[in-house]
């Protein structure tokens, strides 16, 4: 898909990997409707953007099914098509096993990362299906193939979203939308905090021991996964790797991943 004179609505566009997103489609000559519950950081978005009205803000909660069925006519008075949406915006849940995590953490992190990609999804679909050409992007995560101790709840619920994408991709195989995943590994995002979690450790992006990757490089992913409409794409060499070894060996990689990251978890 060419990207200029496009109209993409990316969710999660005020910061990190859905602010980079954002800005990388604008750069490319696409418009964009940015959609996130910090109007704070669209505010933020749109000046680092500086595109005028090729950027809309629409503050919404992707939880809520009223408010997201609203988006669609809203992007369309702003920008006057939908091309394509993004399903970036999500949270982890707190470093806990299973045992100690609270229904109530559970249900947030289901309903944010599953329950908000199916509502864009119904949402835009019919929209999406009306156009000459489009497309759908959901962000899922290596932990949907390569479980980290302390996110089983945050991993299940990308590993919804990953086969929620490849489902949506076989049943518009005959028709001009387009879908793709895309799994990021360790980001060097504000998602914790953003998701009101604390982690055990030091595990601050400018001193963790394990590599990440910068949320440019993963907007420069998501936006070339979209041109080239590729079927799945993964963000930083830990994703990569992973993602084999877990073909491969999934005991060995699961296993691996539990020595390596249960320094996070909670005391």
């Amino acid at each position: 898909m060419h990207i200029a004179q496009k109209v993409f609505v990316v969710t999660g566009a005020g910061n990190g990997i859905g602010r980079e997103t954002t800005l990388r489609l604008l750069t490319g000559g696409a418009s964009v409707a940015g959609v996130d519950l910090n109007a704070d950081g669209l505010a933020e978005t749109a000046r680092l953007a500086g595109a005028g009205n090729r950027f809309s803000q629409h503050v919404a909660n992707i939880t809520d099914r009223e408010a997201v069925a609203g988006l669609p006519a809203a992007v369309e008075v702003a920008h006057g098509q939908v091309d394509g949406i993004v399903n970036i915006a999500g949270v982890i849940q707190k470093f806990v096993k299973v045992v100690d995590l609270p229904f109530s953490e559970i249900d947030k992190v289901m309903n944010v990362n599953f329950g908000g990609v199916m509502n864009m999804c119904k949402a835009f679909l019919p929209t999406l299906l009306a156009r000459p050409e489009a497309a759908i992007l959901n962000v899922a995560s290596m932990g949907s193939y390569a479980p980290v101790p302390g996110q089983a709840v945050y991993g299940a619920s990308k590993a919804a979203v990953k086969l929620l994408t490849e489902a949506l991709y076989a049943e518009l195989l005959d028709t001009n939308v387009q879908v793709s995943v895309v799994f990021p590994g360790a980001i060097g995002t504000d998602i914790a905090a953003n998701s009101g979690v604390s982690l055990a450790g030091d595990a601050s992006t400018e001193t963790a021991t394990y590599k990440t990757t910068s949320p440019v490089q993963a907007g420069k992913v998501i936006v070339t996964a979209i041109e080239k409409a590729r079927f799945r794409a993964t963000i930083g060499s830990d994703a990569a790797a992973m993602d084999r070894l877990a073909r491969l060996n999934p005991r060995f990689a699961t296993t691996l991943i539990a020595k390596q990251m249960g320094e996070l978890l909670e005391a």
